[in-house]
């Protein structure tokens, strides 16, 4: 079965920057999963995707315009030390998770105050071109719940 909008596709992944450090890998747990042409990957990975079958597995270059996006300088904001989830005791230089109108975000620690922590809301991985090894763990028709929510359910995927 081919990658093609409305499948929900498993994945493991390994992320190189451009030193060729890894940066993050999938492959010691759970394949990542989502709903293919529904907006829920960067669409560099995406379009790499689109096509492929269960057991290909290859490497993409990807772009920042196509990735996390260029960072922005001017992205900075004090944000209320409760807000922040991922540890009880923050530092410079530590991810964190934020909930905003927009779902889920990761923001980088700047500075940290009693009440108030200076954050960079670029994602951690902006303005990097970024090299992934994918390799496609299995293809799926989506259920009609879950393009109708958008995205996929189950291990990988959106937990309910």
């Amino acid at each position: 079965m081919q990658i093609s909008k409305d499948k929900v596709v498993q994945f493991h992944y390994t992320i190189k920057d451009e030193a060729g450090e890894q940066v993050d890998t999938s492959t010691t747990g759970d394949p990542m999963a989502y709903l293919h042409g529904h907006n829920n990957m960067i669409v560099g990975v995406e379009s790499a995707l689109e096509g492929k079958t269960k057991g290909d597995k290859f490497s993409v270059v990807v772009e920042p315009k196509d990735g996390y996006g260029e960072r922005q300088d001017d992205a900075i904001q004090r944000i209320p030390t409760k807000h922040l989830q991922g540890a009880k005791n923050w530092k410079p230089g530590m991810v964190a998770v934020v909930h905003t109108e927009q779902g889920q975000r990761q923001v980088t620690v700047l500075k940290v105050g009693r009440f108030m922590v200076t954050c960079d809301l670029n994602p951690p991985l902006a303005g990097k071109t970024l090299d992934f090894d994918i390799e496609v763990v299995d293809v799926r028709d989506a259920t009609e719940e879950e393009v109708s929510h958008g995205h996929a359910h189950g291990v990988g995927g959106h937990q309910h």
